[in-house]
This record gives C-alpha cells, sequence and structure tokens, in this order.
C-alpha cells in the first residue's frame, strides 16, 4: 500500500483521540480555556454524565468572530506568545482541544468581548453548520452535544452515564481546587451538585472540595526550598482513606497525576500510616518553567521535572516538618454511630436489686473534709475492671495540657484523662511505642543511640536467608544501638540491646527484624530502612498492653505526649489518643 496524505476531518478525528478520551477530558479542555481567558466564575452543566451534553459558560474575555474561526482550526492558539514552547505558563496551548471535540460531536461556540457583540459557531462533527449573530453576556458559552455519536467505535468504550459523571466532577473539583480565586458551579441532568464561591483562600476551598472536616483534621504547608515553593494542605495520619482518590496534586497551577510526588507522599507519611491506607493531601509545587517539562503527556496530566531528587526532597522534609508542628493532634469526630453504642440504660443485676440501692446511707470513707460515696462491698457478679484516682484536683486548662490530667485505668490498656474540655482515652501500648520511636529518631539524628549490653549474650535461631540479611546490616543495627554477631549458619548473638528499649524480647525483636528487612531492604533507602528498623524496636520496648501504671506514670505518659511530634498516631498508623467532648457527653445524658 502505497504512503498517502490523510484527509484533514480524519486527522482531527486521529487528534481527538489523543485529546479528547471521554466526556472528562473534552470538560477538561474547556474549563482550562476558561480559566485561560480570565474568567472569575464558571458554570457547567452535564447531562446524561456528559454523554449527551457538555456546556460551559464563564465570563473571562470574550473572542471577536475572526478570533472564533481561527480557535475552531487545528493548531491555532493565542496561549504561546513566542517559540518558546518549554516557557508556557497557560494551562493549554496547543490549539487542537476545540477543533478535536468540534471533530466527533456537535459543537457550538458563542463569544462576547466586553463592548462588542456577540457571535456563534456551529460545528457539526468537523463541518461548519451555521453562523451569525448572539445574545449572552460578555464572556463565552460552549456547548457540546452527542460526543462520538458518529464514532461508534469509541462510543462503545465509554463506560455508563454514573461512571462518566463522576470523571467530570473530579476533573472540575480539581481544577476548582487549583483557582481558589475563581467561583465554580455544576449542574448533572438539572440538579445541582457542586457550588464553590469565588474569591476563597486555599484550606477553605480544599476542604470544600474534599471532606469539611479536613479543615479540623489538617496541616498547613509552607516550604521553600531554592526557587521551589511548596504549599496546600495535608491531613493528619490519623485522618485517612482506603484509596488515593483524595490526593490532589497541582505543578505551577496544573493538576498532574505523577507517580514522583505520590511516592513522596508515601515516603512522608512513612511509619505514621497503615501501609493500605492514604493520606489526604492538596500540594501545590510552584517551581521556574525551565525546572519542568509539561509536555510529556497530550493532556498534560503528567509531567518531568529536571530535578526529581530536589523535587522529592522538598515534598518529602515539607509534609514532615507540617506533621511535625502537628504535636500531640490526632482525629477527634466521635460519629453518631459511635455514640449510639453507649448504653443510657442501667440494668441493675439481681444482687444489687436484693441488697437495695448502691448509694443507700452508710458509713463513708472519704478524704478528710469532703462527703464522698460510702464504701459497701460489691454485689456485681464480677469486680470492674479499672482503676480510679480519686478527682480531688481540678483538671488543667487545655492550653497547657491538652491532653488533661489522668485519671485511672482501664482494663490495664486504656489511661482515662479529664481535660478542661471532654473526656480522653489513650491507649498505653500505641501511645508509648510512638514515644520510644521518636526517642530512638532523635538520639539516631544526634549521632548513635546509645546500646545496653546483655549479662548473658543471646543467641537467636533464624533461618540461613535471615541471618545473611541481618549479617549484612549489622553496621546500620549498630548505630541503633543494636549489637549482632552471626553465630553459626542458621544463628545471630545478641550482645547488646538498645538502652531506649529497656527490658526487652531479643529474640522477638531479631525475628521481627529479619522479616521486616525480608520485605523493604532491597526498596528503601539507608536513611529510609532505619526507620523501619526504629519503629520495630520500639515496638518490642514500649509499654505493654495489661500492665498497671500508677496515676505518676499515667501523667508522664500524658505530659510526653503533648511535647512529642506524631504522638497522636502509632507506627501503624492507629490513633493514641482519642476525645469525647463534654457536648458529646451531655449528649448522652439527654442534657442536650
Amino acid at each position: 500500500m502505497s504512503i498517502r496524505r490523510l484527509p484533514s476531518h480524519l486527522v482531527n478525528r486521529i487528534a481527538a483521540g489523543e485529546v479528547v478520551e471521554r466526556p472528562a477530558s473534552a470538560l477538561k479542555e474547556l474549563v482550562e480555556n476558561a480559566l485561560d481567558a480570565g474568567a472569575n466564575r464558571i458554570a457547567v452543566r452535564l447531562g446524561e454524565g456528559g454523554l449527551s451534553r457538555i456546556e460551559v459558560v464563564d465570563d473571562g474575555g470574550g473572542m471577536a468572530p475572526d478570533g472564533m474561526a481561527l480557535a475552531l482550526e487545528r493548531h491555532c492558539t493565542s496561549k504561546l506568545p513566542d517559540e518558546r514552547i518549554e516557557a508556557v505558563e497557560t494551562l493549554g496551548f496547543r490549539g487542537e482541544a476545540l477543533p478535536s471535540i468540534a471533530s466527533v460531536a456537535r459543537l457550538t461556540l458563542e463569544s462576547r468581548p466586553v463592548g462588542a457583540d456577540g457571535w456563534r459557531r456551529v460545528v457539526d462533527n468537523g463541518e461548519l453548520a451555521e453562523e451569525g449573530p448572539a445574545a449572552l453576556p460578555p464572556g463565552t458559552r460552549v456547548l457540546v452535544e452527542q460526543l462520538f455519536a458518529r464514532v461508534p467505535a469509541r462510543r462503545k468504550f465509554l463506560r455508563s452515564s454514573r461512571a462518566e459523571y463522576a470523571a467530570c466532577l473530579d476533573v472540575v473539583r480539581r481544577l476548582a481546587m487549583a483557582r481558589p480565586e475563581v467561583g465554580f458551579s455544576v449542574e448533572h441532568d438539572g440538579r445541582r451538585v457542586l457550588t464553590v464561591a469565588p474569591a476563597e483562600d486555599r484550606p477553605t476551598r480544599v476542604a470544600a472540595l474534599t471532606d469539611r472536616q479536613l479543615a479540623d483534621n489538617a496541616v498547613t504547608i509552607d516550604w521553600v526550598r531554592e526557587d521551589l515553593v511548596l504549599g496546600g494542605v495535608a491531613g493528619l495520619p490519623t485522618f485517612h482513606r482506603g484509596v488515593a482518590d483524595h490526593q490532589y496534586l497541582f505543578v505551577n497551577g496544573r493538576p498532574v497525576r505523577d507517580r514522583l510526588l505520590i511516592g513522596a507522599i508515601r515516603g512522608a507519611y512513612a511509619e505514621m500510616m497503615p501501609r493500605d491506607r492514604h493520606a489526604v493531601v492538596a500540594l501545590f509545587l510552584d517551581l521556574p518553567t525551565d525546572q519542568v517539562d509539561v509536555n510529556v503527556h497530550p493532556a498534560k496530566t503528567e509531567v518531568r521535572f529536571r530535578d526529581p531528587a530536589l523535587v522529592r526532597g522538598l515534598i518529602v522534609s515539607g509534609l514532615r516538618r507540617a506533621l511535625d508542628e502537628a504535636g500531640h493532634r490526632s482525629v477527634q469526630r466521635p460519629t453518631e454511630a459511635a455514640l449510639g453504642l453507649w448504653r443510657p440504660e442501667f440494668v441493675p443485676s439481681p444482687a444489687v436489686a436484693e441488697h437495695g440501692s448502691f448509694f443507700a446511707p452508710g458509713p463513708a470513707t472519704s478524704p478528710p473534709g469532703m462527703s464522698g460515696v460510702r464504701d459497701r462491698p460489691s454485689y456485681f457478679d464480677a469486680p470492674p475492671q479499672a482503676r480510679a484516682e480519686p478527682a480531688w484536683s481540678p483538671p488543667p486548662q487545655t492550653a497547657s495540657h491538652p491532653l488533661g490530667v489522668a485519671r485511672g485505668q482501664i482494663a490495664k490498656t486504656y489511661v482515662v484523662a479529664e481535660a478542661e474540655d471532654g473526656l480522653v482515652l489513650v491507649d498505653q501500648h500505641a501511645a508509648h511505642e510512638r514515644l520510644v520511636l521518636e526517642r530512638m529518631r532523635a538520639a539516631l539524628a544526634g549521632g548513635r543511640i546509645a546500646s545496653q549490653a546483655l549479662l548473658l549474650p543471646e543467641v537467636v535461631e533464624l533461618e540461613e536467608p535471615a541471618c545473611d540479611r541481618l549479617e549484612a546490616r549489622v553496621d546500620e543495627l549498630a548505630e541503633l544501638g543494636l549489637e549482632l554477631e552471626r553465630f553459626g549458619a542458621r544463628a545471630m548473638l545478641v550482645r547488646a540491646t538498645p538502652a531506649l528499649l529497656g527490658q526487652s524480647d531479643p529474640a522477638g525483636l531479631i525475628a521481627d527484624l529479619a522479616d521486616e528487612l525480608a520485605a523493604y531492604d532491597e526498596a528503601l533507602s539507608l536513611r529510609e530502612r532505619l526507620d523501619h528498623v526504629a519503629a520495630t524496636m520500639a515496638c518490642h520496648g514500649s509499654v505493654r498492653a495489661g500492665r498497671s501504671l500508677s496515676v505518676a506514670e499515667m501523667n508522664a505518659l500524658l505530659r510526653e505526649m503533648e511535647a512529642t511530634p506524631h504522638s497522636g498516631q502509632c507506627n501503624h498508623g492507629r490513633p493514641t489518643w482519642v476525645k469525647l467532648q463534654m457536648a458529646d457527653v451531655e449528649k448522652l445524658f439527654g442534657r442536650k
């Protein structure tokens, strides 16, 4: 077959296949055009998820009739003032969006500049159908109908209207997040589904488009390194999702999906979140245009950085610094379902009913000068599994001690504390595990973690590959205070353990470390490997559930949590403490 030049309508359809994959792709191009035109408000109307109708109306700078004609031709654009394609600062510039969409749908373009008359052009699957005057306010209106109706090979591969609608809504949400100064509204089949006002600040816009609770469970990011500026909002490690669809990434105001950035986010949240959960973040990275290539993908959803290591380091450092400043904060959002689990009714046991009221008159035992409830023998089937501290001293102020003062211990696992504004429950093992890890990290940053020699070195038997992995990392483990030697083909000799761990179980610790190295050794850098190892050691050296703590020990735990970064979650990402606000307590008793 001889080589031939393709007809223009087929060329346009091929270009449409690169740029317009689905209704959401067409919508993205139209909204980006509206933003580049300087719009302050953008209204989007969809029909059947964009399959039958996509309408975008803006109040930006309109186009004259001759400009409208050029906009519907290929490779015509106003967004590239010279030939320096790498210096482009607009969202789109290829000049293919409108002609590509018009080649596979019926496109109606209406526009009016300020101080001029409006004009209208209709292109039906690549052919000019009509044009003439139009009545509309200053701005532009683009209507796309029956996308891919005459291209059945493409139409049949589109998903359901609900799935396409979800994709369209995600596109608008990301673009609205990138431009908080612009107002957006979305209607689907005549129903208003999204509205955000113009001139919002970035945290407010991000919370409005993701989760309203994010505003109370997030930290702001503001980090600069050389010519790179990182801003945005990052959810607390305990405010996470099961999928990564709540991670929004922007480079120079352009929504992107980049593996480098996603990997940097996971690295920043390492050891603070379960491995099957994902952080809620909106990151905005601004850098000189010569440091990033936005032309690696026709739809501009992927980018390539000149110095990927610098970008990754900036994101990891910026996120960790912001999370460090969050201190002991954890997600505090009791749901109605959780509150419903409390039982307001009390059914007395037969023993109580037989012996009368628990508060019957009798001799009281209480501090001198104070009245109290008298002590009587317990008539319950089992004694209560908790220890309580008499609440003689008032709770401290929230500003100075946000976790309150210890009042007791439940099931030898949970510390009960009274704060000025509610009731605090602390998981003693999870909390102490995080505290030990942060102590180890601080000691490691200062050089080397002190070790404590064992009176009698302990031999730990393992499989030969596990011993090989540990032997290869002997020097790294020594920095963490763990001194090991090879002891034959299938055993390791433990001579010293980190002093921070106190009385630990060397055999269990070494076995867990071997498993950790088997899973993550090759994929992680030295610093990341040390963090993983330190986290495993901290788990073994923390206060175990089932240990009784004195009131002094409980208060010491609370005070150290308040002063330690990341203490709101354990090394596995679970919360270390929860608070029941006083308003919720009053709801349980019908006072509100």
